[in-house]
């Protein structure tokens, strides 16, 4: 796993890469993070489909990485280093986590189904009510729509994203916005305006490679968004 620091933001990250990543590796890790930052900036922060996605992005305070897992079990050991790690730093330093996985659950359904396994991780380590795991991916569908519904989009990201929350920072944010189903009927209506068209004009795809990218979203089958999270940082 990689961690690198974003081009051109303030967002916190770990030295360039491990030293057991492949100068190439890294090089393709970078890209990752460039289009995760590019979408952050452009789509979440510009169309304001998360109204605290700013604070912790001109503070510094959002972590990158990406994960070299081509396999479920080896992106939860690397959920698990990413979520020990948030855990035992403070939220000023380190306020959330996007873990980005270019290589591996490129099927939606498959990382809908992992995402219990990271909820299962979080108990295991005696984290709930501590930190929760949200998701974003390139294929995200709710539940009762079409594959090609743009509404969809406020869940999509240029890679598998595996998004690390700090409860208390969720606590914050929905004493400053208590309607958080408003952000949700909000983010639906301004993608149904903007329409393909103009989500396509955004160019917040992903630049590198990703086996997501090309499969289909197979069902109609998504996850609401049962916690209202469709941004980043609570």
């Amino acid at each position: 796993m990689t961690t690198l620091p974003p081009s051109s933001t303030g967002s916190e990250a770990d030295p360039a890469a491990s030293p057991q990543a492949p100068h190439l590796r890294a090089s393709g890790d970078r890209v990752v993070v460039e289009d995760t930052v590019r979408w952050l900036e452009r789509a979440v922060i510009g169309l304001n489909l998360c109204p605290f996605a700013k604070g912790v992005h001109t503070k510094g305070q959002i972590h990158y990485a990406v994960s070299a897992a081509t396999d479920a079990r080896e992106l939860l050991q690397d959920l698990q280093r990413e979520l020990e790690a948030l855990a035992e730093m403070s939220a000023e330093k380190r306020d959330t986590t996007l873990l980005m996985a270019p290589d591996c659950m490129a099927d939606f359904l498959d990382f809908n189904d992992f995402l219990e396994l990271a909820d299962d991780l979080v108990d295991a380590m005696d984290l709930g009510g501590i930190l929760q795991v949200a998701s974003f991916h390139p294929q995200f569908q709710f539940e009762g729509t079409s594959p090609d519904d743009v509404t969809n989009s406020t869940n999509r990201a240029p890679y598998p994203t595996l998004h690390l929350l700090r409860e208390d920072s969720i606590d914050r944010a929905v004493e400053v916005f208590p309607e958080a189903e408003a952000i949700f009927e909000r983010n639906m209506e301004v993608l149904e305006a903007l329409g393909a068209e103009g989500w396509a004009a955004l160019d917040v795809g992903a630049r590198r490679g990703c086996p997501a990218h090309g499969a289909a979203g197979s069902t109609d089958m998504g996850t609401g968004p049962a916690t209202g999270h469709t941004g980043v940082g609570a």
